[in-house]
């Protein structure tokens, strides 16, 4: 896959206050990659260097595909935190204004209305809706353009688990469309389900990154296997050649209803790492 983001050595301070130090990361065309960790651990201040928003005080960002010459301007779709959203005017007056602006048709309005199921909200004020409709408005805002790169930050944070879903769906849709999405977030469950890669990152620095699935791998330490008998009889015991004669037998007298490995989830490597929760 070709590179699309190169990161190389990002720092950024505010004044004395060091909120990013030396991160680096590559993203590829067409991937789901995740930054993940709690408020206030530089996640937005890390768009906004990628989205141009803020310069960063020492190293250096490469937008565009390596090896096609001179960086090319890609298209960009953002969603952040903060709506932005004009209160007074309608859901379909809000998203005119930057089709306007981006010169998109108002035919690809209708369809983004559709998409996030925002018809019937099509013509009520903004501050006369829910904060879940408010993320799909801002949400089709983003999608207004056809990006080549859709940053997301904290895009289902404080909405409720259907509205997640449907954001999530779009998420999915986007991705299998060839757009790379650069998702910021504190929920692991979201990290895990939606990324093909995720970054950690603790008071400015990465302190792991990889494929979800890869890292747990990497800090199972307990090498272990939770065995659930019919019954709901529970049995801890090792990954290890000396149960291989203990699980024989179960199986053979088809007593097993579960087996569970015990590698850690994100949130518990996060927490080994760092002493800290990802929603603290």
């Amino acid at each position: 896959m070709a590179t699309l983001i190169r990161a190389e050595h990002i720092a950024h301070s505010f004044g004395n206050q060091k909120i990013l130090e030396d991160i680096s990361f590559t993203v590829e065309r067409g991937e789901v990659i995740g930054l993940l960790g709690p408020s206030g651990a530089g996640k937005t201040t890390l768009v906004n260097i990628l989205t141009g928003q803020l310069k960063p005080t020492g190293g250096s960002v490469r937008i565009g595909e390596e090896g096609s010459g001179e960086p090319v301007c890609l298209e960009t779709g953002i969603m952040m935190d903060s709506f932005g959203l004009y209160e007074r005017l309608s859901v379909w007056e809000n998203l005119r204004i930057f089709a306007d602006i981006y010169r998109v048709s108002g035919e690809r309005i209708e369809k983004l209305l559709d998409r996030t199921q925002l018809r019937p909200a099509r013509n009520t004020a903004v501050n006369k809706l829910s904060k879940g409709m408010r993320g799909r408005v801002n949400l089709c805002r983003a999608l207004l353009k056809d990006a080549d790169i859709l940053y997301l930050d904290e895009p289902t944070s404080g909405l409720d688990p259907a509205t997640t879903w449907k954001i999530h769906q779009l998420i999915r849709e986007e991705r299998e469309g060839g757009t790379t999405v650069f998702l910021t977030t504190h929920n692991m469950h979201e990290a895990e389900t939606l990324c093909d890669r995720v970054m950690l990152l603790n008071q400015g620095k990465i302190v792991e990154q990889g494929v979800p699935g890869d890292i747990c791998t990497r800090h199972n330490s307990r090498g272990e296997i939770e065995v659930t008998l019919r019954g709901g009889e529970k049995h801890v015991i090792p990954n290890a050649p000396e149960s291989e004669t203990l699980l024989s037998t179960w199986i053979r007298e088809e007593k097993i209803l579960a087996i569970h490995s015990s590698e850690p989830d994100l949130e518990n490597v996060f927490l080994r790492i760092t002493g800290r929760r990802l929603c603290d």
